[in-house]
């Protein structure tokens, strides 16, 4: 597996660094710099309008280098507003998404300033037209689509199975947006597939959906301004050497932005922004051979990212010391009492022992607010970002007796 080799700073930040505390069993760093450099390249281009999903990682210290990039805000819950207001995001910057929405929650990020929502459901319409008639106030509103296909290879990943995002064509087709009159009903929101590595599966998949989204608009009885393709960017996990291109992609929305006819083409971006940027630290506590295979026993494990046991896609790992001894596979399994508790089966160099430090990347996003900290009472992951060459303690780790009661 391709490992991302982390920059001569970052290295050095890592191998110095001395934990803040003893709670310390595993720790993240994120690199504010890479990802500066990251963001003003996603920038460069006139044809998307781009979200941050927040569900990535909600750090202060990430939300404010997106803030700084122009870069605006998806939002599916209480806690994530909360967490971009607290940054100083103004809340006309904010995209509400998630499936969960009641009128309590509608009426409240009215309140707050968000003007901007996707709707999943005719309830949630119905409860947003009322809330924004009780504060005079007229919101933007996207309805998230579900398109199915007749061929299965052409449905986007998700699609024609039964999901709580969004309503079919026929669903929608119930609604006049003339019934609405303090809503802007403006556009419409599909998102079904994750993960993307291929430029050109992206394209077709994005092309299979223009028509019948200019028509259920057409049917609905209101113009298509803005058409939301949600994310989907993908990161090679597992090292196949597929990726998706940047500019190929801006080249292909281009085409579909002027294939749907729309004013604005949007983007909810959530790993490709973050990702790159993230790595996670902890050792090894043990190491032994089982039925002939070679096992590692780490200090934390799916307690600080449960990704690849929900995935079946490990993060990448490298040992953190240098080593110059041939590679082979090691079992990595983490301190909780399940067989769940496997971060993957990789090739670390053939000395790696106990009191080594591993190090993973690919973790801007995905891993500590994925992760399942309170299992078996173990340590809160410590949270650092690198700014400027120098480590910053964000959040320390902490004991459990920091949540039990």
């Amino acid at each position: 597996m391709a490992f991302p080799v982390p920059s001569d700073a970052v290295l050095s930040a890592l191998r110095e660094h001395r934990p803040a505390n003893t709670a310390e069993q595993g720790y993240f760093v994120y690199d504010l710099d890479k990802l500066k450099q990251h963001l003003a390249m996603l920038q460069q281009q006139d044809v998307v309008k781009l979200w941050y999903a927040v569900k990535a990682n909600p750090l202060s210290k990430i939300v404010e280098t997106v803030a700084n990039s122009g870069i605006n805000f998806d939002v599916a819950s209480r806690g994530e507003l909360s967490q971009v207001i607290a940054q100083g995001v103004d809340a006309g910057r904010v995209l509400n998404t998630g499936p969960a929405k009641s009128k309590r929650q509608l009426a409240e990020f009215l309140v707050q300033g968000v003007n901007t929502f996707v709707v999943e459901s005719v309830n949630q319409l119905t409860w947003l037209e009322e809330a924004a008639a009780e504060q005079d106030k007229k919101p933007d509103v996207l309805l998230r689509v579900q398109l199915r296909f007749d061929e299965g290879d052409s449905n986007p990943l998700g699609g024609n199975s039964l999901t709580p995002f969004g309503l079919g064509v026929d669903e929608w087709c119930g609604i006049c947006a003339q019934r609405y009159q303090h809503v802007n009903l403006c556009g419409l929101h599909i998102f079904q597939w994750g993960n993307m590595l291929n430029n050109a599966k992206m394209y077709e998949l994005w092309s299979h959906m223009v028509r019948p989204l200019k028509q259920l608009a057409t049917d609905i009885g209101f113009e298509l301004k803005v058409l939301d393709l949600g994310g989907g960017f993908g990161v090679d996990y597992l090292g196949s050497g597929q990726t998706i291109d940047w500019q190929t992609a801006m080249t292909d929305l281009a085409k579909v932005k002027a294939e749907a006819g729309v004013h604005e083409l949007w983007l909810e971006l959530g790993r490709y922004a973050v990702a790159d940027c993230g790595y996670y630290i902890t050792s090894v506590v043990d190491r032994k051979t089982n039925f002939g295979e070679q096992q590692l026993v780490l200090a934390a494990g799916i307690n600080h990212l449960l990704r690849p046991a929900i995935t079946e896609q490990p993060f990448p790992v490298a040992l953190l010391r240098a080593s110059t001894e041939a590679k082979q596979a090691f079992y990595l399994h983490g301190p909780l009492c399940t067989s769940m508790d496997c971060l993957g089966h990789l090739e670390l160099p053939n000395d790696v022992n106990v009191g080594d430090q591993l190090v993973f990347g690919f973790v801007g996003a995905y891993g500590f607010t994925e992760s399942m900290p309170m299992f078996l009472c173990h340590e809160i992951a410590a949270e650092y970002v690198l700014d400027n060459h120098e480590l910053q303690l964000v959040r320390q780790a902490e004991s459990a007796a920091w949540y039990l009661r």
